[in-house]
């Protein structure tokens, strides 16, 4: 089978990357071609364009960058047609990939979508698109069952991929002092800081993280850089800070750290299937934060709360993220341990939420299976 598979940004390449692993095992003879990064490069076939020309968030990030979006569509259009994949499949990125749904009906390619749009959490009204666009949809959070049942639109449920990725890498031989020895660390426990894969996240929310550092003299700070984030750009913000920056190491550093401070998204999972207690700290700029206020719809912005429809993580927005409640949090994470065990034992029911692991492989079998229907 040929597929032309599409992933905006970091969380997208880890996804896109654990379905090819999939497809490899379920699929005699695959050929990829994708837009993605990294992880997904590493499974093969060929990279048109890589997430970090690609990843642009922001209401006014998006219509600053208007015309270079529009490059974009065009050139996956034509680079769609000319690959003639027999399917393409699309994850996340709705304001890109909905458009590309669109147009991928129209020339009669078939569509799946893996990783659904939040429309859960904004924009509903985008099922109206899913519906018309979307041959097929794979999910991952077992909540998106019944709400896409409830608009009328059956999908299908097969685990969430990352409790393979993240226990592959728990069983993987390594111990922390092999860890602090190549990394060149000190010999205190480490405290993590997930600060975002994008730039703007970055940007508004690693300096006030890094304020708490002095605090801690007893800990040491490690900041699991993006892999699509240039040196010089952190360079930039941890000068004069006691912290170190580790590239390609964001489950080494959270398998061995013993709390993080982490922004939303893909990484409050992770860091909760890694077992570290965590504080979500989230920033946004302050036009795209008014607007969403005013938008989204959903209680917590955290994928572990969302997931345990419950406060299982503290999550700071906005206003909110400030050194001193920062401080405050991590407080009790280190030196609490009611509160520690607490959280831990909410993990332990999340894990058992989300079923076991094989996703990965479940998904693209179902996959394989109906396109050859």
């Amino acid at each position: 089978m040929r597929y032309y598979i599409i992933a905006g940004e970091a969380s997208g390449d880890l996804h896109g990357s654990n379905l090819m692993k999939g497809l490899n095992i379920v699929d005699p003879k695959p050929e990829f071609r994708f837009w993605g990064g990294d992880l997904m490069q590493a499974q093969g076939g060929t990279l048109v364009k890589h997430y970090r020309e690609t990843a642009i968030m922001g209401f006014v990030e998006v219509l600053m960058n208007i015309r270079k979006i529009g490059k974009f569509f065009n050139e996956c259009k034509k680079d769609i047609l000319e690959y003639n994949p027999d399917v393409l499949i699309l994850i996340d990125y709705p304001g890109f990939n909905l458009r590309m749904a669109e147009f991928a009906k129209l020339n009669e390619i078939k569509t799946y979508y893996y990783i659904s749009p939040k429309i859960w959490a904004w924009k509903e009204s985008r099922i109206k698109k899913i519906k018309a666009f979307v041959d097929k949809m794979f999910v991952i959070f077992p909540f998106e069952v019944d709400y896409f049942k409830n608009l009328g639109y059956p999908v299908d449920y097969a685990g969430n991929p990352l409790l393979d990725a993240v226990q592959e890498k728990i069983n993987e031989e390594g111990s922390l002092q092999k860890f602090i020895d190549n990394n060149e660390l000190e010999n205190k426990p480490i405290i993590a800081i997930l600060a975002g894969s994008r730039k703007q996240e970055i940007h508004r929310n690693l300096s006030i993280m890094m304020q708490v550092i002095p605090a801690y003299k007893n800990y040491q700070f490690v900041l699991a850089a993006a892999p699509s984030i240039e040196a010089e750009f952190y360079n930039n913000y941890i000068r004069g800070h006691r912290i170190k920056v580790v590239y390609n190491q964001t489950y080494d550093t959270l398998k061995f750290s013993r709390a993080a401070l982490v922004t939303s998204g893909t990484a409050t999972l992770e860091t909760a299937l890694f077992n570290i207690p965590q504080v979500v700290c989230y920033r946004a700029g302050h036009f795209s934060y008014l607007i969403a206020k005013m938008l989204v719809k959903i209680k917590f912005i955290s994928l572990v709360n969302l997931i345990m429809d419950n406060e299982v993580v503290k999550e700071l927005i906005h206003f909110n993220v400030t050194p001193d409640k920062i401080s405050s949090e991590l407080d009790l994470l280190l030196y609490n341990d009611e509160y520690r065990s607490n959280m831990l034992n909410n993990y332990q029911q999340l894990r058992e939420k989300l079923g076991g692991t094989g996703a990965s492989e479940r998904v693209a079998k179902l996959i394989y299976n109906n396109l050859n229907a």
